[in-house]
């Protein structure tokens, strides 16, 4: 939450993707643990999870009311939105797709949903019409929870101030993305700051160099205090963010996850 006086902030959280990956049993789970109580676990090692699984298939609202249960308050699950709305020539069109995301019982999680991350495949340009007709769509709040959204775009086409204009416009957050092969957009243009960072490696024990978290854990604090650092690119280097505290989420995934939640953990100690 975000403190009161000068010093307004918001809060800095970091995790990895999902709760079961077999390396992760008898090093970060501990040995015999169940696969049943591996939730519990993580959600009470680190402060978030994004899921990734809603981006393949639908789940019940028995499901997120069973995530809730396991986990404790002030937790926060990111979760992916699902490939049928993303995955489209048109994405005006993608109405009936996010009727059917949103009628799966996400507001079980409660206070525990965190941002919603449309992830669009790399061979999706930008078309600024076709693109705000999505925004467009896109639901302020659900069953009186107030949502934030996410866009996390893989084509070098995005990377031009009128993207950033239209995520402001509809109060979206652009995901940056610390990868080897997408385009970099560090532009801040939501309520959230949402990061994956994908340049890990399994060969160190939290994923990223100290130094190289130590750096991070810096971006995240600016960022949560409403700026935006100097040193990572932008679509639209004129546009700056307005000056106001935003929760951050920090994501380590992808390369280095065996390492991921050693990684999570971490960033955590030096933003604390």
């Amino acid at each position: 939450m975000a403190a009161s006086g000068a010093n307004r902030t918001g809060r800095i959280r970091a995790g990895m993707g999902g709760w079961t990956f077999e390396p992760w049993e008898g090093t970060f789970y501990p040995d015999k643990l169940s696969k049943k109580k591996q939730l519990e676990f993580a959600s009470r090692a680190v402060p978030t999870i994004e899921v990734n699984g809603t981006y393949y298939s639908g789940f019940t609202p028995a499901t997120y009311a069973k995530w809730n249960a396991e986990t404790p308050d002030g937790f926060v699950f990111s979760i992916k939105g699902n490939r049928f709305v993303t995955n489209r020539k048109v994405l005006a069109e993608a109405g009936e797709s996010l009727k059917k995301f949103f009628a799966q019982g996400l507001e079980e999680l409660g206070p525990k949903l965190g941002p919603i991350v449309w992830q669009f495949a790399p061979t999706k340009k930008f078309e600024p019409d076709d693109f705000e007709g999505f925004l467009k769509l896109l639901p302020a709040t659900q069953a009186g929870l107030k949502l934030s959204h996410v866009l996390e775009v893989r084509n070098a086409s995005f990377a031009v101030p009128d993207f950033v204009a239209l995520a402001k416009k509809h109060g979206a957050a652009i995901c940056y993305a610390h990868h080897h092969d997408y385009p970099e957009f560090a532009d801040v243009t939501g309520d959230v700051v949402y990061a994956r960072l994908q340049k890990g490696e399994d060969d160190v024990p939290t994923a990223y160099r100290p130094k190289e978290l130590d750096r991070w854990a810096e971006r995240a604090k600016l960022w949560a205090a409403g700026g935006q650092p100097d040193d990572l690119p932008l679509a639209d280097p004129a546009s700056k963010p307005a000056k106001a505290p935003r929760d951050v989420f920090v994501y380590f995934i992808h390369e280095g996850k065996v390492r991921a939640p050693f990684a999570a953990q971490a960033f955590m100690e030096r933003v604390g």
